[in-house]
Order: structure tokens, then C-alpha cells, then sequence
């Protein structure tokens, strides 16, 4: 086997790696919601991208879009059937109230960008 060969097998195989860990292995940073309502930033995705809510009380889930691009113009939590528009530079409030624990996803318009709604 040549040297090129070898070398493009290197660079496969830690390019698989890197992409597996990225997309697959890394740790989530779950915010636990303490009060009633937890701020969420859009921009460039959701931050924080894992929220912590208990099951059977109110939450409200304040998005403040500070990104242009048109993909974030919406927020879409279809477990909880809520599809709302986020207007730029100004605070959208959500509220909900899951009746059931799991894990519920928020996306995009586009369901490009994703967060996690952790329910304990």
C-alpha cells in the first residue's frame, strides 16, 4: 500500500470519528427550569438547547430571535401542537404544561435547528 493510501485511510477514519462524536456523542448541557419560565436565545440555533421542565406545572418559554435568517422565523413544538412566529429582536413567550415525562423536541421552520424539552 502506498503512502497516499495510507494516509487518505488515516485522515477517513478520524474524520468518521470527529463526525460521530460531534453529532452523536456530545454532552448535552440541560438547563433546569427553577421558575416559571426559562429565556431562550435564537441565534444561530437555540441556547440553551436542552431545558429541564417538571410535568403538570406551567411553563412559559420566553424565544428572543436576534438572528436574521429566515429559517428561525418560527419555533415548532409539535408534540405540545404549537407552531408560533418569532419575530426579530423581540421576546416570543410559549407557555405549556406537559402531562407527561420524556423528551419533547422544539425545531425550526425548517427543522434545521433543534432543542430538547426534558420533562421530569
Amino acid at each position: 500500500m502506498s503512502l497516499d493510501k495510507i494516509l487518505v485511510s488515516i485522515f477517513s477514519i478520524v474524520g468518521i470519528a470527529f463526525t460521530y462524536w460531534f453529532f452523536l456523542m456530545r454532552p448535552e448541557n440541560v438547563v433546569t427550569a427553577t421558575s416559571d419560565s426559562v429565556d431562550i436565545k435564537v441565534d444561530g440555533g437555540y441556547t440553551p438547547e436542552v431545558i429541564s421542565i417538571p410535568k403538570g406545572k406551567t411553563t412559559k418559554l420566553n424565544f428572543r430571535r436576534i438572528d436574521p435568517s429566515s429559517c428561525l422565523e418560527e419555533v415548532v413544538l409539535s408534540d405540545f401542537k404549537v407552531r408560533r412566529a418569532l419575530p426579530l429582536n423581540k421576546t416570543t413567550t410559549i407557555e405549556i404544561t406537559p402531562q407527561k415525562t420524556g423528551e419533547f423536541a422544539f425545531t425550526c421552520g425548517m427543522n434545521m435547528f433543534h432543542g430538547k424539552l426534558k420533562v421530569i
